[in-house]
């Protein structure tokens, strides 16, 4: 019994050693092929490449050459190798790989064995068995036509198996990766059952074209160990309303896969009228049915009868697939409700920008098609991908999707928005092109000086209230930095029920007026023409459209001409904005055609340029004409040390009109000098990013789009009052809309009584100094010019502060008729007068009446005042 028991030990030993140097493995890491194992044959016309693999370098035309090693494995065998052949295949230009052979010259007439060929006139992959004594093989298994068929590339992973019953199996991947095989057909035959080698042969025909261009790797050669397991149903996917592809873990057989009765839905749907062996996934199958799947409802397929290549039959495969029908998303169905814009310095997450979306209905929502779009470009369309309700996906760039990836589910796109830091506007579009949501976010929302620096997002506190902008957005509480792919850390209900406002208006064209809101609007009601009426006769729009992706400027078109230098006023009714809200009190807004600011047409009239150190400059502008100036299209600058104009900045990037007799308050930081100052208009102000002004003297200037400077202010801070102990945060005013721009006279420190600056209304210290002062008095009022030497005559005095003034004098009837020219262009001192002796313009007699004596003064400013007195004429009897 122990002699049996040695025996049997002894005998499995020996087996499993003839077993393992049965086996051959082979991938030329080692550089080369004289050692394990080696190879031979006509060893001159090979080498090791520097990718490690066994490349032909053969340069002679017409001919064959070849390469083997040693291999018994004949039966119960497991072949498979890498080739790939970068030239077009022909009957006179392929490549057999020797399976088996009984002589190490594989070449030999007389050698017997098995081999796969690889082109010939079919560019097919075949099997084929070489008999004794004649040349051509028999060929066992016909692969497919014009498998490698490309002129530049045929790489092929070939597997053949041939199991104990001596069938055998050719399968390839032309992928060259060996993951998804294809089975190009099966045979029996037991022609020859032993073996001795294993090689290659490269026949080619012409030099040029096939020299050098063959190449073989990862051989192996070892037992075939029999398949006995059906495959496994590993996925269902919907694809369309009606078609499933199928997944299962390994390749199937062909015919049984595409049996339409081997597959059975329950719910009514049946089974497929179409099943299609996937032609690259020889694992994959795709159904298609007759009628669409039912909306919402678990459906179960249920498999039998497939084979994989072995003959393992499927038994009772089972899965569940739910289709859920398209739901077209509408306006705020998936918002954006986080944000990282400036993720730099990280604090626990990833140092890249990234969004969060959120599904806000009870509906599934395909992202499929789905666009993120900014003012500067539009990323590329998201995958499908079913956002459920009430849950969260994050959208970032591919390259940042594994960093991603732990804090939730991650979708990538291409060309993904650069999110700016200080400012921008962020919009989802849908695969129909209609905006979904959009943001027009600044750093200002993070309602944190600390935490706008970066390393925190911005999330959204109520996502049913997604357009109340800053007063809906805060920087997050999360220790991390952000709450990517869970529920905001500032989410809570914070309803908007504040009506929308009108800001201002402009006239694109004199048919064209786009209003500009500060939300958001509902844009159906917003395209209402009967919400909206132009005063002075234009009467209702003829078209209203809200302008994508905000939606908080609508575009009016006119059926009646703006007419030039007219203010019109546009009033807003019953529109909404996208909560419901109705606009109420602010809805009323001025709108003009626009014109470019010529020499004093708008004028510096206030500066701040020494504020307190946790202030801002701010410099006030004033309309002293009769256009409407466009201030896109007006510059401010500064003097550069070598008197060059310097620092020109626009005073905005969009279409703001400044209109007649109207103030604007520029600075560079808005918040600051409302709460530092009084103001009237909170409409009056502009956020520009000013030049810099000097604490002590600068140049204030104002430019046209022209380059034609407006104004310019050359100050200093000995403009201000002399007896101000401290000048810090005291604005210089403008005493004078028309008074010299340059001279410290026309300057004055603002009032102590107003906090030390006015910006947006009237100066503290305004006054006209160069507009007419004085009086004209006539007597007595009853004159009888009859040379009685009582009353004969009418005296006109006046009384001026200062000498200059000139005057112009005429006598009107009661009919209002001219009827003497008294003075024309006198020059008048400060005290004076003149006399009517009340005859008329010839010296002759007037009638008995009431008479007006009308002056009119003007000095040298030009500016004009004018004068009316009565006097009665009376002739005695």
């Amino acid at each position: 019994m122990i002699m049996t028991k040695k025996l049997l030990l002894s005998l499995a030993i020996l087996l499993s050693a003839l077993i393992t140097t049965a086996q051959v493995s082979e991938n030329f890491t080692d550089g080369n092929f004289t050692a394990s194992p080696i190879w031979t044959g006509n060893t001159n016309d090979w080498i090791i490449n520097a990718a490690a693999q066994l490349q032909s370098n053969n340069t002679v035309a017409n001919s064959t050459f070849y390469l083997s090693t040693a291999n018994t494995l004949a039966t119960s065998a497991e072949w498979s190798f890498y080739v790939n052949l970068k030239f077009a295949t022909s009957g006179t230009n392929y490549a057999d790989i020797y399976l088996t052979s009984s002589a190490s010259n594989i070449t030999g007439i007389t050698s017997t064995g098995y081999f796969v060929r690889i082109g010939n006139t079919a560019d097919e992959i075949s099997l084929y068995r070489k008999d004794a004594g004649i040349a051509a093989g028999v060929k066992i298994i016909d692969g497919v036509d014009a498998a490698v068929n490309s002129s530049t590339n045929n790489q092929v992973k070939i597997k053949v198996i041939r199991n104990a019953a001596n069938q055998w199996k050719l399968l390839r991947d032309l992928n060259g990766t060996g993951t998804t095989y294809f089975n190009e057909g099966a045979v029996t035959d037991a022609t020859y059952t032993s073996s001795a080698f294993f090689g290659f042969i490269v026949k080619q025909s012409t030099v040029a074209s096939f020299a050098q261009k063959h190449f073989f790797d990862d051989i192996e050669i070892k037992h075939f160990v029999e398949d006995l397991t059906a495959p496994v149903l590993e996925t269902i996917t919907i694809t369309t309303a009606k078609t499933l592809d199928v997944l299962f873990n390994e390749g199937l057989d062909k015919n049984s896969s595409e049996q339409l009765l081997n597959y059975v839905a329950d719910n009514l749907v049946g089974s497929p009228v179409a099943a299609t062996l996937d032609g690259v996934n020889p694992a994959l199958i795709h159904l298609s049915f007759a009628n669409n799947f039912p909306d919402g409802v678990n459906c179960l397929l249920t498999i039998n009868g497939v084979k994989d290549i072995a003959g393992n039959a499927v038994s009772n495969a089972s899965g569940i697939f739910i289709y859920h029908a398209p739901y077209i998303a509408n306006q705020y169905d998936v918002v954006i409700d986080e944000m990282m814009t400036d993720p730099t310095p990280a604090n626990m997450l990833p140092n890249n920008e990234w969004i969060e979306l959120r599904n806000t209905t009870s509906k599934s929502i395909n992202l499929s098609g789905f666009k993120l779009g900014s003012a500067t470009n539009i990323s590329g369309a998201m995958q499908d991908f079913i956002l459920k309700p009430d849950s969260f996906v994050i959208i970032c760039a591919a390259a940042n999707v594994a960093a991603m990836a732990p804090f939730g589910t991650i979708l990538s796109v291409s060309n993904f928005p650069s999110l700016d830091n200080e400012a921008g506007q962020l919009s989802l579009i849908s695969l129909q092109g209609k905006t979904i949501h959009s943001v027009s976010y600044s750093s200002a929302w993070y309602q944190n000086e600390l935490k706008k620096d970066g390393g925190w997002s911005l999330e959204m506190t109520d996502t049913k209230n997604p357009c109340s902008g800053i007063s809906n957005w805060k920087a997050s509480t999360n220790l991390k930095g952000g709450s990517p792919g869970i529920k905001n850390s500032n989410d809570g209900i914070n309803a908007d029920k504040i009506a929308p406002k009108i800001l201002r208006a402009y006239a694109i064209d004199n048919t064209t007026i786009n209003l500009l809101f500060n939300e958001p609007l509902d844009s159906t009601k917003a395209a209402t023409i009967s919400n909206y009426s132009i005063s002075d006769g234009v009467g209702n729009p003829v078209n209203a459209v809200a302008q994508a992706a905000v939606f908080d400027r609508v575009i009016l078109k006119l059926n009646t001409d703006l007419l030039a230098d007219k203010v019109y006023e546009v009033t807003v009714t019953n529109i909404t904005d996208c909560m419901g809200n109705t606009i109420a009190t602010n809805n009323k807004v001025k709108v003009a055609l626009s014109s470019v600011a010529e020499s004093k047409d708008i004028i510096v009239n206030e500066i701040l340029f020494n504020p307190p150190s946790a202030g801002s400059d701010y410099v006030e502008i004033y309309n002293r004409s009769n256009k409407t100036i466009d201030l896109k299209q007006t510059y401010i600058a500064n003097r550069n040390s070598t008197g060059n104009l310097s620092d020109i900045t626009p005073l905005s990037t969009d279409n703001h009109l400044l209109f007649p007799k109207e103030f604007m308050v520029l600075t560079n930081d808005v918040e600051w000098v409302k709460a530092a100052y009084i103001y009237e208009n909170p409409l009056s102000f502009l956020k520009v990013n000013l030049p810099v002004f000097n604490d002590d003297k600068s140049n204030v200037i104002l430019l046209n789009a022209q380059g034609t400077i407006s104004d310019e202010v050359p100050y200093s801070d000995k403009w201000h009052f002399k007896l101000l102990d401290n000048k810090e945060g005291v604005a210089l005013e403008r005493i004078d809309y028309n008074g010299p721009s340059n001279v410290a006279d026309n300057w004055h420190s603002a009032a102590t009584s107003v906090g030390y600056g006015t910006p947006s209304y009237k100066n503290s210290q305004y006054r006209i100094t160069d507009a007419v002062q004085g009086t004209i008095r006539s007597s007595p009022d009853i004159i009888s010019p009859d040379n009685d030497g009582q009353d004969d005559f009418a005296t006109i005095d006046y009384d001026f502060p200062q000498p200059g003034y000139v005057a112009n004098i005429t006598i009107f009837d009661a009919s209002g008729r001219a009827v003497r020219y008294l003075q024309k262009n006198a020059l008048c001192g400060t005290k004076g007068n003149f006399r009517w002796d009340g005859l008329g313009e010839r010296n002759q007699s007037l009638a008995t009446g009431i008479y007006i004596v009308f002056t009119e003064v003007f000095n040298l400013q030009g500016n004009t005042k004018q004068f009316k007195t009565a006097i009665v004429l009376a002739r005695r009897t």
